[in-house]
């Protein structure tokens, strides 16, 4: 009766690689269960490295989808022609469609309202203006928390108010003029492009300072308050920079001030108001990027840097130029800090002079 107890078989592997240091004898179930057992510990690796994988994949593949750029303003004004800049720059150099999408109303609000629900993965981001900052102390109730809803990518841009009055008044600068109101209260009324606007915020900041008699008288617009401005129905007008501009050269407004920390290109030779005896009254209209909150920080650092690329492209320049604006094109941390610093700035001068939207 022939023996039937299971004996191994054995097989004499020849050194097929270096890995097997030499002839080797294996049992085939001692082969297969190394092979099951390398199988495991590859898988295993795999699956451990995936997440990693996974995670630079998503950094250097954004974007992989169209990216929606909110303007919270109609299109036509300098807001959505710098979103649109920035958009088709944007398109070229990352190889996705980065589409404009004008939300307007409630000053902005309903756009950056959309901006803050927006999912935080890079596929939205959000242009505003100064009235991100003005609106949370000139509207009872808005739909964002600008400081826990957005994270800033960049300050790209701002442009200078400027104080010009009608040859009329006997003033050279902002001194000239104020003496002369002050011998002349109640007389003359002063020029603004709408309520909340930085323009009216700066024309409040002015006569509180200098306790001025003045009226405030709100148009639809800088160029309709220029041209008040222009006429002698108001003499006297704060305005953002690019409509005056043109008036100021030809010798139909006189320019006494612009509200930066530093002149403008567009007028040299016009003196900032702390130049001109009146420190801290800095004003601007900006240009700002946001994402919603919680977008990765990949994508925040990216945006930045290629915002900041279409900012000193020669075209892009150009056109800013032409509306009025300066390039700055700043850090999230240099444009958190200014967020942080302009909302209550703007807060104490709406209460001051106890502006209200109608």
């Amino acid at each position: 009766m022939d023996d039937v107890t299971p004996r191994p078989i054995v097989t004499k592997v020849e050194p097929l690689a270096p890995r097997t240091h030499g002839l080797a004898l294996h049992t085939e179930w001692g082969y297969l269960v190394d092979l099951r057992r390398r199988r495991f510990l590859y898988l295993t690796a795999g699956a451990a490295a995936f997440p990693a994988i996974a995670g630079i994949a998503r950094a250097q593949t954004y974007p992989i989808k169209p990216v929606r750029v909110i303007v919270p303003f109609a299109a036509g004004g300098p807001t959505d022609v710098f979103a649109r800049l920035i958009a088709l720059s944007l398109s070229r150099t990352l190889g996705q469609q980065f589409y404009v999408e004008n939300q307007p109303g409630a000053g902005g609000n309903l756009g950056m309202g959309a901006g803050a629900r927006a999912a935080p993965d890079g596929y939205a981001i959000t242009i505003v203006s100064t009235s991100f900052v003005v609106n949370p102390s000139l509207y009872a109730k808005i739909p964002y928390d600008p400081l826990k809803d957005f994270a800033p990518v960049t300050l790209a841009a701002a442009s200078p108010n400027v104080l010009v009055i009608h040859p009329s008044i006997p003033a050279n600068n902002v001194k000239e003029l104020v003496a002369f109101l002050k011998a002349n209260p109640g007389k003359y009324s002063i020029a603004h492009p709408g309520v909340g606007t930085t323009s009216q915020l700066s024309g409040e900041m002015f006569k509180h300072t200098q306790d001025l008699d003045l009226v405030s008288v709100p148009f639809n617009g800088s160029a309709p308050a220029i041209q008040s401005a222009l006429a002698g129905h108001t003499p006297i007008a704060f305005t953002v920079l690019t409509p005056a501009v043109p008036q100021v050269k030809e010798g139909k407004l006189r320019a006494l001030a612009v509200t930066t920390p530093k002149r403008s290109p567009a007028l040299p030779d016009v003196p900032t108001l702390m130049e001109a005896g009146l420190p801290d009254q800095d004003s601007d209209t900006m240009q700002g990027v946001l994402v919603p909150a919680h977008t990765p920080q990949t994508v925040i650092t990216m945006l930045h840097r290629e915002i900041g690329k279409a900012m000193a492209e020669s075209e892009v320049a150009r056109k800013l130029d032409s509306l009025g604006f300066e390039t700055i094109a700043s850090t999230p941390d240099e444009f958190s800090a200014r967020i942080r610093a302009d909302i209550p700035k703007w807060a104490k001068v709406i209460q001051t002079a106890n502006i209200k939207v109608e």
